[in-house]
């Protein structure tokens, strides 16, 4: 059995920064206990209400556990990092944030939802159920360039990436800039669609087991994950598109679209099909080729309607 060091969400920290003291040093093949905060950095908690959001200011969210000095970290190495398990709370958030999120423009007023998990599931409402599959929705090492980056934008080096495939099983490889890697990880989520569109998902406190280990002189560019087999999605899907010349804007057409045939369908308040497609829906590029215009499609799969 492992050998865990446990590192405590006590020993955080909000930003990435080369000269952040680091709370522990592990030789390659250690293995290490994260216990994380979730992306409210506590202040959301199981009895809040909306009010509560507007707490949510963007230089306190994201708080990081770390960072962790890996012993003969250089740049040019990749700091290779196993998900061995992840631990959860029962509970989750989800929230729109006045000023974040894709469609910022057409929610101005906070928003909140508390979820519990039953079993394998995330019951998000009465009514809609989502499969619980827990994921890093931050993890990375410390950049190059001098002075504290904030956390909330992904960095080349890692960083609030929010790729739902970073589950128990994966392993990602981090590009390493300074010394000792510096690696930090924290943002939890119960359950992400592609894009987490509303700027949230189902946010929640992890406690993550993790093995690193150093591939010496093999630089990568960005992050790389090597992710387990993903559960088959064999039910029916809903998928509308946006079409257009302009990227951003068809993604924004796509995820009104499903906003309105879920108000149409199924009778959901717009705030809630806003935060039902970042949780469980999934923007994608459907191609990228035809000029002048760009598909993006926004896909739910509706056996999530019990």
């Amino acid at each position: 059995m492992a050998d865990f060091r446990t590192v405590h969400s006590a020993s955080h920290h909000l930003g990435w920064d080369r000269d952040e003291p680091p709370v522990l040093e592990l030789a390659p093949g250690a293995t290490v206990r994260l216990e994380l905060l979730d992306a409210s950095r506590g202040r959301i908690t199981r009895d809040a209400d909306a009010d509560r959001v507007h707490q949510l200011a963007p230089e306190n969210a994201n708080p990081l556990t770390g960072p962790i000095r890996i012993d003969g970290a250089e740049p040019g190495d990749r700091l290779c990092v196993e998900i061995l398990d992840l631990q959860t709370e029962a509970w989750g958030w989800t929230a729109l944030i006045p000023g974040f999120g894709l469609l910022a423009d057409d929610f101005a007023d906070p928003w909140l939802n508390i979820s519990t998990i039953e079993g394998d599931r995330v019951h998000f409402v009465d009514g809609i159920a989502l499969p619980c599959r827990p994921f890093l929705g931050t993890l990375g090492v410390a950049p190059a360039e001098a002075g504290r980056h904030p956390a909330i934008p992904p960095l080349p080096c890692g960083g609030n990436m929010d790729l739902r495939e970073i589950v128990r099983g994966s392993r990602v490889q981090l590009p390493v800039q300074v010394d000792g890697a510096l690696f930090s990880a924290g943002d939890g989520h119960l359950a992400q669609g592609h894009g987490e569109v509303c700027g949230t998902a189902v946010e929640t406190r992890l406690a993550v087991e993790l093995r690193f280990s150093l591939e010496k002189d093999s630089p990568i560019p960005h992050p790389l994950v090597e992710a387990p087999a993903t559960p088959v999605d064999t039910g029916p899907r809903l998928i509308t598109t946006g079409i257009g010349p302009e990227l951003m804007d068809a993604a924004r057409d796509a995820v009104r679209f499903m906003i309105d045939e879920l108000e149409r369908r199924y009778r959901l308040p717009p705030e809630l099909a806003y935060a039902l497609v970042s949780t469980a829906a999934d923007l994608v590029v459907a191609e990228l080729v035809n000029a002048p215009n760009w598909t993006v499609a926004c896909s739910l799969p509706t056996a999530i309607f019990t």
